[in-house]
């Protein structure tokens, strides 16, 4: 096998041992992780020993493993169209509303999303990948909080939410979450009311050009100086 590949293990906290699981073939999800912390282009390195140049030659210049630098902290949350409260079982519809994040640190990798497109239940639900980088898991982690509250995505469920309530969580902040944190911790599920106060406020305005308000209809005269 000759391109990049993903080594996955699982480090077992209670015999402080790793546990081999799979090689993927391919380049992984979370390859945007690696690529803000180390510099590295791992698609474009991918193509190009697929063309038959070497790691560490031009044009691709890789250093050796033992000099390949990492440089702060990343995390990536996956936005998706799937529904907490329903076992995270995907939902389909149509986007009426897609606002998406930006800033500095803030990588997105798109998906399905944009406003006026269907999401049908055939296909991924990945939405976006939104990738943040901080000097510490802290200012990543509050990196990550800005971005995903700066989206705005009506006409289908996603969990936004749930991302938040695990990025905000002390145990994950951390760095101490298992496998087994999500099914340990309910409070993951205890969703804050979504206020959505931009339609309310376009609706009320659009309420009041129409039809007017009672208590002050009438008062206003166009022609009076």
């Amino acid at each position: 096998y000759r391109s990049a590949g993903t080594v996955e293990f699982l480090l077992d906290v209670d015999r402080n041992e790793y546990f081999f699981i799979e090689v993927n073939p391919r380049i992984q999800v979370e390859h945007t992780v690696t690529e803000i912390v180390t510099g590295v282009d791992l698609v474009r390195s991918q193509i190009q020993v697929a063309r038959g140049y070497r790691l560490h030659e031009a044009p691709l210049g890789i250093p050796t493993q033992d000099k390949v630098e990492h440089r702060g902290v990343a995390m990536q949350c996956r936005v998706t169209t799937e529904d907490p409260e329903r076992n995270f079982t995907p939902d389909y519809g149509r986007i009426t509303t897609y606002r998406s994040a930006g800033g500095y640190a803030v990588r997105l990798d798109g998906g399905n999303g944009f406003g006026g497109s269907v999401i049908t239940p055939y296909f991924d639900s990945l939405l976006v990948k939104v990738t943040t980088w901080g000097n510490s898991l802290e200012e990543a982690g509050q990196r990550a909080d800005r971005a995903l509250r700066e989206f705005r995505i009506r006409g289908v469920k996603t969990n936004i939410s749930f991302l938040l309530n695990l990025i905000e969580h002390p145990t994950f902040k951390s760095g101490e979450a298992t496998t087994t944190f999500i099914d340990d911790t309910p409070a993951l599920f205890r969703f804050r009311q979504n206020r959505d106060r931009a339609s309310k406020t376009l609706s009320y305005l659009g309420d009041v050009i129409v039809n007017g308000r009672p208590d002050v209809k009438g008062t206003f005269d166009p022609k009076r100086p």
